[in-house]
């Protein structure tokens, strides 16, 4: 007889084994250097070689400015994003569980171990061996497109813009299959080949019993698993996709579970019905929804100037107000059955996109929507915004030699923080602070950062952040995805990747990974006029108050290397 509280104790601890030794690995992979081979990363030059006479106490001050800067960076950003990934993974895995496909598969899967195990203790044991087979499918899938395209190449789909444009289409395919058009099968005779190895009873029997689940159920699965997939693949981190898997399947496991070992608790479930459908449908719009946030990539980064923001926000508007007609039963589609009357949980839902809906309006005005806004397109490029002009600019151009900005042209649309003066190009921004005499605040960015949205939108914004921003720095935004080609004179082979460097953008990728010893973005460095580091340079930091004593901290080292010198 088995002993089943020592079996679900095993059993959770397993899985949390799991998790945590893919946390664990993938931080430590982000705390070494980036996987280039070949590469030879040059060393930062901090304030300690400019201090080393002045005093012993300068100089142990200084001395932590030289630990590693791509450990410093990661350590805060890596575990976060995972997390993210996995919850984005979980969540994804409860919404296909509420599909038609896999729903009203429960009671039946539940009362085949119940029924046929003999008895209660080996039904739970074997619906255990169940879900553990559908999690190991699913983080096998995973952990194999982290194998077959790398970390390196994961990143670097953020910024393709060949793969953003084919995610678009993936997506709005996977949107209007969820809308009824058509369906994303795998081949049947693969399910009846797994059905039928299903059969053989056993341990591999229970194994095939899963397979089969995944397979039979990839109409409904199919489009979810590769959004979170893409997500996952985008965000850049190495065990991303096998995260995102584990999230995902433990989420689709965990009903199979539990209702075989609380049977009973089978009856307060909602009974199968139209309402399976609706969230097939919605998913579907929020699919097509999501997609445009790829063709915006796109835009942004090869400069069509078409898809701004109010292009996107008019059609997120479109087409949340369908989705909420659709709740309350004013559209229908061809395999929906009529909506009767509202139930309370379908009310609430409605009004819920209704309000969102509403939210969305006044973006077309200017409304930062910053609940939202890493989602969107930056309001720079926003043909009519209400608010602009309302925070004055402390123009350092009208105080400097250098009057036209070079590269200006090109990032007009670039996400602008209102107040702050930026510079495009790093020799410029160096020429400028000589001239103001004032440290350079190297903000390495792009067009598709999620993070970098953030920070401009909730950090940056803060009153005693601008006030540092506009008065003790010259702020240099260098954008690493951006494709405009460099002139053929400006080209070169870099010295760290042995690639060839055509695009602007990858000229600021290799002047980041060779000096910096990093590809992340954002990525902040605090220099001095000469270029030389003041102090580590920082990832993501989305707590104001750490992100105000990083910048203390550099203007510190700056008055401190200026007394120096005197």
């Amino acid at each position: 007889m088995f002993n089943i509280k020592v079996l679900l104790t095993k059993t959770v601890a397993l899985l949390a084994f799991v998790l945590l030794l893919c946390l664990a690995s993938a931080g430590e992979a982000k705390a070494q250097e980036p996987d280039t081979s070949g590469m030879v990363f040059t060393e930062i030059t901090t304030t300690a070689d400019s201090l080393a006479d002045a005093s012993k106490k300068d100089t142990q001050q200084v001395v932590k400015a030289t630990q590693p800067v791509v450990a410093s960076a990661s350590a805060a950003k890596a575990p976060q994003s995972l997390w993210a990934i996995f919850l984005a993974g979980f969540v994804a895995g409860f919404a296909a569980f509420l599909m038609p496909c896999i729903y009203p598969m429960l009671p039946l899967t539940v009362s085949f171990f119940t029924k046929k195990a003999g008895s209660r203790t080996k039904g739970i044991f074997n619906s255990m061996l169940y879900g553990l087979s559908i999690i190991f499918i699913y983080v096998f899938i995973g952990i194999l497109i982290a194998v077959i395209f790398g970390p390196t190449a994961l990143n670097d789909l953020a910024t393709n813009g060949i793969f953003n444009f084919l995610f678009f289409l993936l997506l709005i395919a996977f949107g209007v299959s969820f809308l009824g058009a058509f369906e994303i099968t795998l081949p049947s005779s693969l399910a009846n080949k797994l059905d039928e190895n299903s059969d053989k009873g056993g341990l591999a029997g229970i194994f095939f019993m899963a397979a089969t689940l995944v397979v039979v159920s990839f109409s409904c699965t199919g489009p979810l698993v590769g959004s979170v997939l893409i997500d996952a693949a985008l965000k850049g981190e190495r065990l991303g996709p096998a995260i995102s898997m584990l999230g995902f399947s433990t989420a689709l496991a965990l009903p199979f579970t539990l209702f075989a070992m609380f049977p009973s608790a089978l009856n307060s479930l909602p009974k199968s019905g139209g309402w399976l459908n609706s969230v097939k449908v919605i998913l579907g719009f929020i699919e097509i929804a999501f997609a445009l946030k790829f063709l915006s990539n796109v835009d942004l980064a090869y400069h069509w100037n078409i898809i701004d923001r109010e292009v996107v926000l008019s059609i997120w508007i479109a087409i949340s107000l369908l989705a909420g007609l659709y709740l309350i039963g004013k559209i229908r589609f061809a395999h929906d059955s009529p909506v009767e009357h509202l139930s309370v949980p379908r009310t609430f839902i409605a009004i819920g996109v209704f309000a969102f809906t509403v939210y969305l309006i006044p973006g077309m005005w200017g409304a930062p929507l910053k609940s939202i806004s890493a989602l969107l397109p930056p309001l720079s490029t926003q043909d009519f915004d209400i608010s602009a002009g309302t925070a004055p600019v402390q123009s350092v151009s009208n105080s400097v030699s250098i009057k036209e900005k070079k590269y200006e042209e090109l990032f007009r649309r670039l996400p602008k923080v209102k107040g702050i003066d930026e510079w495009y190009d790093f020799e410029q921004a160096k020429a400028v602070a000589r001239e103001v005499k004032k440290p350079i605040m190297i903000d390495f960015t792009g067009w598709n950062c999620v993070n970098c949205r953030q920070m401009e939108q909730n950090v940056f914004p803060d009153a005693e952040v601008l006030k540092r921003l506009q008065n003790e720095f010259v702020m240099v935004q260098l954008v690493i995805d951006d494709k405009t080609a460099l002139p053929e004179a400006e080209q070169f082979t870099s010295a760290v990747t042995k690639k060839r460097i055509t695009t602007l953008g990858g000229k600021w990728l290799d002047f980041e990974i060779g000096t910096y010893n990093s590809n992340a973005q954002p990525f902040y460095v605090i220099v001095d006029e000469n270029g030389q580091t003041l102090v580590p340079p920082q990832g993501a930091i989305f707590d104001i108050p750490e992100f105000i004593k990083y910048l203390d901290s550099g203007i510190s080292a700056y008055k401190t290397l200026q007394a120096a010198k005197k």
